[in-house]
């Protein structure tokens, strides 16, 4: 059980604020000593970065053991993503914008599924966009 617990994320298993807090309370209580406060969680926000003229990402996510990571991509006017083969499964959720992909037109909202080993020959966007890519890591601009 102990293997378990160990393997489990630390962020599944740290208490909340106030718990950590009621916690640090009744053990200086107990012991007569200051509670010690809680340390700060430490929370940077990714940058986005220029992959390419027109395309920025934000890495999101890794999964090293799938060989995947989750980003967010923005596209400019304009801009366009080079012809690709996907070494891994590609998803891509359309927030804002309008992409197309050969010619497939997504609009906010919609979905596009890349299987292993499918091809994109043209992927452009003409107002600009942005959109949640999880993908393989063979795949990657960022």
């Amino acid at each position: 059980m102990v293997d378990r617990l160990v393997s489990w994320p630390t962020d599944v298993l740290r208490p909340s604020a106030s718990l950590q807090a009621r916690l640090a309370l009744r053990i200086a209580e107990e012991t007569g000593r200051p509670p010690v406060p809680p340390s700060p969680r430490q929370r940077s926000e990714p940058q986005w970065q220029q992959v390419a003229p027109g395309i920025d990402c934000k890495l999101l996510a890794t999964d090293i053991e799938r060989h995947r990571v989750s980003m967010l991509v923005r596209l400019a006017p304009g801009a366009s993503y080079p012809a690709h083969t996907h070494a891994g499964a590609e998803e891509l959720h359309l927030l804002d914008g309008e992409l197309w992909i050969d010619e497939r037109k997504l609009s906010p909202g919609d979905y596009n599924y890349g299987a292993p080993g499918a091809s994109d020959q043209r992927v452009w966007s003409e107002t600009g966009c942005t959109c949640v890519l999880v993908t393989s890591t063979k795949d990657v601009l960022c």
